[in-house]
């Protein structure tokens, strides 16, 4: 017995769909270690902002990580479950060594950028595919992001 049986989508499209959020699953790993160690060594006058700001991010991934795994099963896939092959995966890369404000903040917004397109690709193959679950995902993650987005922006603009 298979959970596709029941909620009526086509074993062939949700497996692309399905890839999709395995490159997805495999970015966001990358990005909540990037952002926990951007949370650890920010340093300077903006550290009490962005240590704060930097934990409400990797909680925020955190979640969506679960969601996508969560998602990838429902849809009859295995969600990758370790770093090395998120690494070899993932198109958001390591990063180490970033203790200042807008370095940190550039990486921030440069993942973002790279994960709101990824996400507005998806949301088009699962569209197609009629999966609107994996739609209203994508959906509500592009609402909050780019909101984020925005903020970032002001607050980086602000603080040259």
């Amino acid at each position: 017995m298979k959970t596709l049986d029941f909620i009526k989508l086509n074993a062939g499209s949700a497996e692309k769909v399905v890839g999709s959020l395995q490159q997805l699953l495999s970015d966001y790993q990358v990005f909540y270690a990037n952002l926990r160690g951007f949370h650890w060594n920010i340093k300077g006058s903006q550290f009490f902002v962005l240590h704060k700001q930097f934990e409400e991010m990797y909680d925020d991934v955190a979640e969506k990580v679960d969601e996508l795994a969560e998602r990838i099963l429902m849809l009859g896939g295995v969600p990758v479950n370790n770093f090395s092959q998120y690494l070899k995966v993932s198109k958001v890369k390591e990063v180490s060594g970033v203790s200042s404000a807008s370095e940190s903040l550039k990486h921030v917004l440069d993942t973002y950028s790279y994960l709101i397109g990824e996400e507005r690709a998806l949301l088009s193959l699962a569209s197609e595919s009629g999966d609107e679950v994996t739609v209203a995902l994508m959906s509500d993650y592009l609402k909050e992001q780019e909101k984020l987005v925005w903020m970032l922006v002001a607050y980086a603009s602000e603080s040259k």
